[in-house]
């Protein structure tokens, strides 16, 4: 008989349990089969789909790009007018005080004191420090000293050419006979000798006083004083400090004062613009961008008559009035000349080519054809450029044109405003 725990034996198995196991793995793989199948199937389409949505794009774009090919350029032109009868015409500047000047020592001593400093406004004659001169000081009592001695000596002299004469007139009245004419002869050259001594000590005299007078004069440098009215623009004194007379490059400056009303405006203008700017009475208006209340007009007071060979400008200076100290010396400001005549054709900057041979404008004909044409150069404004040969009146010009585009090759044209080159320009 078999025993009971066998037939309990969990590690046996159930034959209804390996039936049922059996049956649902064959079930299970013939579906993940046929769901593989249709996955496959369904990439399938999807990529010949795309596949063939690419190459419809491709062809669009070829054929587009094709087209683009074909098609002429297009390029902005603008028509060539003349310029109005007056030019604006705007250069940088620079301002600068109407009288400027470094203030030196004029004796040798130490800052005793100083009164003012930068900034303030002095008069002319105004005390702006003193210096002790303890060595003029000396040297002037020496020459006083000597003076007084030479004054006295001339005394002494005077005294001894009276005695000659007298003796002289004595001995020259002298019967004949009594005295020899070699004694009389004698006292006649003692009395000269006399006399040149005391004119010799009279001149010591003049000379001892002229050397006064100079110490005395120096001794009015003792205080500083300004030249003129104007601003302390710098200060390089201490009390104390040791000052040298002269103004050579080993001695330093005690003040700089400027005097800034009116104000000068220094401009360089173009050698294209030198001939109009030297004429008579030329407008300026005077801006600054750091000050967009500052507004000047005046005129041309004055220019150099000459260009520089160096730049090829031409100074040009305007006095404007500066009472209030609104511009300093030293300022960058904007001028804009209004000019007269000047160049009769403009075209925008934009215009220009600038080759080997010398600055080009592209001329676009009636059938839209390029030639490239050499003009000369009048006037610059900035934006706008004037030209004084190579254009007339009417022609079409290009603007901003590429460098693939070569001379005879046909472009599209989009018509600017006529007259509007400036703004154009700015574009």
């Amino acid at each position: 008989m078999t025993p009971l725990t066998e037939d309990l034996d969990p590690k046996s198995p159930n034959p209804d349990d390996t039936a049922q196991a059996t049956h649902f793995s064959r079930g299970t793989g013939g579906r993940i089969l046929r769901a593989v199948v249709l996955l496959a199937l369904a990439l399938g389409l999807g990529f010949f789909f795309i596949r063939h949505q690419k190459t419809e794009a491709e062809a669009r774009l070829s054929d587009a790009t094709a087209l683009d090919v074909a098609e002429a350029p297009a390029v902005d032109v603008v028509t060539v007018g003349q310029s109005s009868a007056l030019q604006s015409l705007a250069l940088p500047g620079e301002t600068a005080a109407w009288d400027e000047t470094n203030i030196y020592a004029r004796v040798n001593g130490y800052v005793a004191k100083w009164f003012v400093d930068i900034g303030d406004r002095v008069t002319n004659g105004q005390t702006l420090a003193t210096i002790d001169t303890p060595e003029l000081d000396a040297e002037l009592l020496a020459a006083k000293a000597k003076l007084n001695a030479s004054v006295a000596q001339v005394a002494v002299k005077q005294a001894q050419a009276d005695f000659a004469k007298t003796t002289d007139e004595r001995w020259r009245e002298s019967p004949k006979g009594v005295v020899s004419d070699q004694e009389r002869e004698s006292k006649k050259a003692g009395s000269a000798e006399a006399i040149a001594e005391l004119n010799a000590a009279r001149a010591q005299v003049l000379l001892e006083q002229a050397d006064v007078d100079r110490l005395t004069a120096l001794t009015q440098f003792k205080e500083v004083k300004a030249p003129f009215d104007g601003t302390i623009v710098q200060r390089q004194i201490d009390t104390g400090n040791l000052v040298t007379a002269g103004s050579t490059s080993n001695t330093s400056s005690l003040y700089r004062l400027s005097e800034d009303d009116p104000i000068r405006v220094f401009v360089h203008a173009p050698q294209s613009a030198a001939a109009q700017l030297m004429a008579q009475g030329v407008k300026a208006v005077i801006t600054s961008s750091d000050q967009p209340s500052l507004h000047f007009e005046g005129k041309v007071a004055r220019t150099a008559k000459a260009i520089n060979p160096e730049s090829r400008t031409l100074r040009v200076e305007i006095d404007i009035p500066n009472p209030d100290r609104t511009m300093v010396p030293g300022m960058y400001v904007q001028v804009a000349f209004d000019l007269k005549g000047g160049s009769q054709i403009q075209v925008p900057a934009a215009a220009l080519l600038f080759r080997s041979g010398g600055p080009q404008v592209a001329v676009i004909d009636e059938k839209g054809v390029v030639a490239f044409r050499d003009v000369t150069i009048g006037s610059d404004e900035g934006n706008v450029v004037g030209i004084s040969a190579g254009l007339a009146m009417g022609d079409r010009v290009a603007l901003n044109l590429s460098s693939q585009i070569a001379a005879g090759e046909k472009v599209k044209l989009n018509e600017a405003k006529a007259g509007d080159t400036k703004s154009v320009a700015a574009q």
